[in-house]
């Protein structure tokens, strides 16, 4: 599987809920901005006025609760490649030791016209990642 990011980020007190843990929402959000990183990263846009990804699934196992402070560091990971979508498989460890699993999953992007919502093939520039070439 192709690693596309390691995204490293130290856990901020705002990620808390009442109980003191990460509130289990905040992880769609540490999962976003890995992608978001990994999206700028490219060589060439992965957005445009043709094609634009969404989500269309993310699957969650959480493993155990984020207790503050922490620094964690978000892998994204290349999973099925299809002519409109793409899985990316994800974990979230503590920096340094990744034997401390947090969660792990994955999520199903599919890219889509902007205006009428309807599939549109990935763009090269992240097919081409995807598949190891950038």
């Amino acid at each position: 599987m192709t690693i596309l990011i390691e995204h490293v980020m130290a856990l901020r007190w705002r990620d808390l809920d009442a109980y003191h843990h990460v509130n289990n929402s905040v992880f769609l959000t540490f999962l976003e901005e890995a992608r978001i990183q990994w999206f700028e990263s490219l060589s060439e846009p992965w957005r445009n006025e043709l094609g634009e990804p969404v989500v269309a699934a993310s699957q969650i196992n959480f493993r155990r609760p984020i207790l503050y402070p922490e620094t964690l560091a978000i892998t994204l990971s290349a999973g099925r490649l299809g002519r409109s979508s793409f899985t990316i498989a994800h974990r979230i460890v503590r920096q340094g030791d990744p034997s401390v699993l947090y969660s792990d999953g994955e999520t199903v992007l599919v890219w889509v016209s902007p205006t009428d919502g309807r599939p549109v093939p990935l763009p090269p520039s992240v097919r081409a990642a995807a598949e190891g070439g950038a």
